[in-house]
């Protein structure tokens, strides 16, 4: 083994062994939202569980995520995600969310009918859990503004809701929280609640505010990052606020993942956006703290909201293959949007190519050799042997041929060529590499040394 090779492997063992235990490389799962926005039934979470455990497991895939407005009581049928509540003569709110004596939301029995009689999440964590797999939940930031108005007491404390409550800082897209001026009692109570339940993940919402000046409210990040520390059970947090890379240390000091942009949906225009802000947050990601490019859209989406009509992906399929590419190559968490129970062919075989998922796990160094007009080079190697990762892509409307110069790597000499994608020899590559790529393509190569 080369010097070189051998120090590439050490790094990335000591940074696995010895960094944080929590995600380690970056997660891998399924989230609700893209297929059914805030109003996902038990039995569809229960299928995308058996679906993983049956054909993405062996792979890696392990959390099963129920997205936004679980507490909610959304009527049969009923597709309004960012559905509000409204208040009555005498201030208190309506529909009435599912919520405890300590004014922490519960699920809604009549979306999730395991959770009757106070049983919260642990059942349907428990189902997962017995396929071997994680389960997580999505929060909004904050407390509810029902507790608020019942003035719930809070656990462990004298204080109650409208005591610890900031009710200046809202939500500008759901009117259900307000946001906190004491947070850690509440959050700790909250972590208390999560981790009787069985929860593994955790995607906190509302972490930004909508102005221009993106306000991070990093008191509510850090109480609830020290709630989880303190539970000692292993919870990953997710903070979902739009790109604040100004907010870096806080950011990584206090979670696991935190999103690069905004909402990101099936759309050629907003794909293309994402290279600029992969581009802007390459090589932060490292185990205990992954820059998260939002969630893959493949499959069937919006069955139930929340963007338009109900659909399987717009993307080509040469455009979700640089979709997948991309967040690879960049080690972003992947979290499948799609139903997966309704997943085509080409979908399963998208999110079951070991190659392609081993460089999203385990590469280093991953970053953009140079983007020339539409032609955009990512490479990233893999520690344990030294090989290097090549992806071309064409963000133009025809073909085109792309290129590397083995110089640009610091390498030279001849190198075996495989086509990841394909699974197929590209033959043998000396001092340089060319492939012709179709219009909105990738292509994904892995060099060894001959």
């Amino acid at each position: 083994m080369k010097v070189s090779r051998f120090i590439l492997l050490l790094l990335f063992v000591y940074k696995v062994s010895f960094g944080q235990e929590i995600a380690a490389t970056p997660p891998m799962g399924w989230n609700s939202y893209n297929s059914f926005g805030g109003a996902v039934h038990e039995d569809e979470v229960k299928a995308n569980a058996d679906y993983m455990a049956k054909y993405l497991k062996p792979y890696g895939w392990q959390y099963i995520i129920v997205d936004y407005c679980w507490y909610y009581p959304h009527p049969p049928g009923a597709k309004v995600s960012n559905a509000p509540q409204f208040r009555l003569e005498d201030g208190a709110y309506v529909p009435w969310c599912s919520m405890d004596e300590y004014g922490r939301l519960l699920p809604d029995p009549g979306k999730f009918p395991s959770s009757k009689d106070g049983q919260g999440f642990k059942p349907l964590a428990d189902y997962v859990h017995s396929l071997g797999l994680k389960f997580g939940i999505h929060i909004m930031r904050g407390i509810p503004r029902q507790a608020v108005w019942a003035n719930t007491k809070i656990l462990g404390t004298d204080a109650h809701a409208a005591d610890i409550a900031d009710q200046n800082s809202i939500c500008p897209w759901l009117n259900h929280m307000y946001g906190l001026k004491d947070a850690e009692a509440y959050y700790k109570s909250l972590i208390t609640l999560y981790a009787s339940w069985g929860v593994d993940y955790i995607k906190m919402d509302d972490m930004t505010a909508d102005a221009e000046d993106q306000v991070y409210h990093q008191n509510e990040a850090e109480a609830i990052h020290k709630a989880i520390k303190e539970s000692g059970r292993p919870i990953v947090l997710s903070l979902s606020p739009k790109n604040l890379k100004k907010e870096l240390p806080s950011i990584k000091e206090n979670s696991n993942l935190s999103r690069i942009s905004g909402d990101f949906w099936d759309n050629w225009k907003q794909l293309k956006q994402q290279f600029d802000h992969c581009a802007e947050w390459m090589g932060i990601g490292a185990p205990g703290y992954w820059p998260d490019a939002d969630m893959l859209q493949f499959g069937k989406v919006s069955k139930r909201g929340p963007v338009s009509e109900e659909r399987f992906s717009r993307l080509t399929e040469d455009e979700q293959r640089t979709h997948m590419t991309l967040w690879c190559m960049f080690n972003s968490p992947l979290m499948m949007g799609g139903n997966m129970p309704e997943n085509t062919d080409f979908v399963k075989q998208l999110l079951t190519n070991k190659d392609v998922l081993d460089v999203d796990q385990h590469s280093i160094n991953s970053r953009q050799l140079y983007r020339k007009e539409n032609a955009v080079v990512w490479v990233s190697q893999m520690p344990a042997t030294g090989a290097w990762n090549i992806a071309f892509f064409n963000l133009g409307d025809e073909p085109q041929e792309i290129a590397v110069d083995f110089s640009a790597l610091g390498i030279k000499g001849s190198w075996q060529v495989k086509d990841l994608w394909q699974q197929t020899s590209a033959g043998v590559a000396k001092n340089s590499f060319k492939q012709k790529i179709n219009p909105h393509g990738t292509a994904l190569f892995q060099l060894s040394k001959k």
